[in-house]
């Protein structure tokens, strides 16, 4: 980032071009990762939206960034808030709706797992929201607790806990699954 140029025309056009140079690179090398990321944690078929938002988030935002690096925990952070935003938004909305509709998970969610994953799949939703998040963090994008803490916007001895309850819930159900 040129932070150090003065503000001249050159200058805020360099920096505007290091932006999109660096979000495009963000998309290209984090894209699919991503979308998977919101799908786990519980987006279907809005996995690719929410990602969208995140990154025109991040791209109103790009001045705030403390550095370059800081761009991706920042997508992962914005894209758990997102779908948590989303999936409290159809638990509003299913309880004023007079009909249940069964439960159809939608072509890009289940292209994106293979058959043996599926199993595994849909004993991580049936977990909480927040066990769900710390696993999916956790073992599919194999962060760190501190990096979960920050994109989960919780302490990591929270991170622990989620996880450990989480496990032993998940545990529980793939036995239920191979009676």
């Amino acid at each position: 980032m040129n932070e150090d140029l003065p503000d001249t025309v050159e200058a805020l056009a360099a920096r505007d071009a290091d932006r999109e140079a660096a979000l495009a690179g963000l998309f290209h090398r984090h894209h699919l990762e991503l979308v998977r990321l919101a799908t786990l944690l519980g987006a279907e078929s809005d996995a690719e939206d929410v990602v969208a938002d995140a990154f025109c988030e991040l791209h109103r935002g790009w001045k705030r960034l403390r550095s370059e690096q800081a761009a991706l925990p920042y997508l992962r952070a914005v894209i758990v808030n997102r779908v948590r935003m989303r999936v409290r938004h159809l638990q509003v909305v299913r309880k004023h709706v007079e009909w249940v509709r069964e439960d159809v998970a939608s072509a890009e969610s289940q292209a994106m797992v293979r058959d043996d994953q599926r199993a595994l799949v849909e004993a991580l939703r049936s977990l909480p929201e927040r066990q769900r998040e710390a696993l999916v963090l956790r073992y599919w994008l194999g962060l760190k607790e501190a990096e979960i803490a920050e994109a989960m916007g919780i302490s990591a001895g929270a991170v622990k806990a989620h996880t450990a309850r989480g496990m032993a819930k998940l545990g529980k159900v793939l036995e239920g699954q191979d009676d």
